[in-house]
């Protein structure tokens, strides 16, 4: 009776051990796994407006750069929208069935985003809306793992008037070739019905009207945010108001190279200030700069590609992580919990 006793005793003593051994292996395979996951470079989706988008491709450019500097930590898949929506959903439709760790989306439609939303919502993936503000933001507060990060577009239409109402201050005989006190300006507008495009103008015009000067506006063309139409127009309206045309206020950079590009052809801005007419855009890009530099364009809001590549980097990465958006970041929400603004620059020469 004692010996079987015993015998149940060192049973139990083994079977104990054993069991501790399993554990311990489970505890190092999950650990393992674990390790594997974190050590497996995150994925991430970008779906852009437009390849062509002269800022969209700057901003592509400092992803990859943010890529080659994390090698093995985050890989960067890019998708072109062709500035369409059709072909967007059609992407992002693709993506939905074999989704990265996080999707980040330059929206062509700016109504959009509640429909991304949905596609990805149930699967738990971060999504990280840019540059292409959705018409309510509002709309990301339904899934706790989407957020915004662009500008204000309000903003950039108040830095882009400034630049105006300075030459209209410190060099009037620039602009008011007519001097009867009026600034007769012609808009390039981004696209129509694009909130952001609207609001860039109206602030625009706005702050050139509070500095007390009268303007007339002889006509607002939409060029699509694109050189070539810009170009177009602005060739087809000096054929119409060549002498009348004091200043074209143009919602990017590409529509005001645009437009610079179609003066010179004429004759205009070239150098001989009589034959110049202020063009003012937005975004700073390196090509406007140059044009800044030597008097044929007069200024541009730098709009820092990559600080909105960084950005949108860092949040999706903390949201992925499961940290707060903002951990170890310069950034803030606005009143909106949801979105991040990042500031413009005035650029002169």
């Amino acid at each position: 009776m004692k010996l079987s006793k015993r015998i149940l005793a060192i049973l139990e003593i083994i079977f104990m051990m054993f069991a501790m051994e399993v554990s311990v292996c489970d505890t190092k395979r999950v650990s393992a796994g674990t390790n594997g996951l974190r050590q497996r470079a995150v994925m991430v989706d970008v779906v852009l407006y437009n390849f062509k988008d002269k800022y969209v491709s700057l901003v592509r450019e400092n992803l990859e750069e943010i890529q080659k500097q994390n090698e093995g930590k985050v890989v960067f898949r890019f998708y072109d929208g062709k500035g369409n929506q059709s072909t967007q959903d059609e992407v992002l439709s693709n993506l939905a069935s074999n989704s990265a760790d996080i999707i980040m989306v330059n929206l062509v439609d700016t109504k959009a985003a509640q429909d991304v939303i949905e596609r990805f919502k149930s699967k738990n993936i971060p999504i990280i809306f840019f540059n292409r503000e959705p018409v309510s933001v509002d709309v990301l507060k339904s899934y706790g793992k989407a957020y915004y990060v662009g500008t204000n577009a309000k903003e950039a239409g108040e830095m882009q008037g400034k630049v105006i109402v300075d030459i209209w201050n410190k060099n009037r005989d620039l602009i008011d070739k007519n001097n009867n006190g009026v600034l007769q300006y012609v808009v390039l507008e981004g696209e129509h019905g694009s909130i952001e495009a609207r609001e860039r103008t109206e602030f625009s015009i706005g702050t050139i009207n509070k500095a007390g000067i009268k303007t007339e506006q002889i006509a607002l063309k939409a060029a699509d945010w694109q050189r070539d139409l810009a170009r177009t127009n602005i060739s087809s309206l000096l054929l119409q108001y060549d002498k009348n045309i004091e200043a074209i206020i143009a919602n990017n950079d590409e529509m005001a190279i645009g437009a610079v590009e179609a003066l010179q052809k004429y004759g205009h801005n070239l150098g001989e200030k009589n034959k110049t007419i202020v063009v003012v855009g937005i975004d700073a890009t390196a090509e406007a700069q140059e044009l800044i530099k030597k008097g044929f364009m007069a200024g541009s809001v730098m709009q820092d590609p990559s600080e909105m590549a960084k950005a949108i980097y860092a949040i999706g990465m903390n949201v992925f992580e499961g940290r707060d958006p903002l951990y170890d970041t310069k950034y803030k929400f606005d009143d909106t919990k949801v979105a991040v603004r990042l500031p413009y620059y005035e650029y002169v020469a």
